[in-house]
């Protein structure tokens, strides 16, 4: 926000409205480069948002799955990371156009779904909390078999 104020004399903030009138001009306009000269502009730009498309995808999964960053160099890996994106981006739209909702409210759904851990003196019991209306029709939607609500049952004395 820096570039956007301007500090007075007395301390106090002002908003430049001559440098937020120049950077308007630049809202909504992208800057993109490729090597390879016989691809049409439209080409290119939808390459790269194909490209930013499969890293969201990939990005919102690998924190679901809470893998830490992976830096390649051998070709193989290379490919089996695309691979990855493009497959976590497939499982992404199938989710989304299976159930009408958008990625985030279906992940924001089904996050709310645990596994709660009860233990007495003589055993424990896993058990998963009751299903909403939304996540039941979630998994439907996806032919998914809902989770038994009792995971595990274990008398210990």
């Amino acid at each position: 926000m820096g570039k956007y104020l301007k500090e007075l004399k007395s301390g106090k903030l002002k908003i430049n409205k001559a440098k937020v009138k120049q950077y308007e001009r630049l809202d909504g306009k992208d800057l993109l480069s490729t090597s390879d000269a016989s691809l049409s502009a439209e080409d290119v730009a939808l390459g790269y948002k194909q490209l930013m498309e499969v890293e969201r995808a990939f990005r919102t999964l690998k924190s679901t799955l809470s893998l830490r960053p992976v830096y390649h160099t051998r070709d193989d890996r290379i490919r089996s990371h695309v691979l990855l994106c493009w497959l976590a981006l497939l499982l992404v739209r199938i989710a989304e156009l299976e159930t009408g909702m958008t990625w985030p409210r279906v992940r924001a759904e089904l996050e709310r779904l645990h596994l709660g851990k009860f233990l007495h003196k003589d055993g424990r019991i896993l058990q998963y909390t009751e299903l909403t209306k939304t996540q039941r029709n979630i998994l439907n939607k996806l032919k998914i078999n809902p989770p038994k609500k009792v995971e595990a049952f274990e008398i210990t004395s």
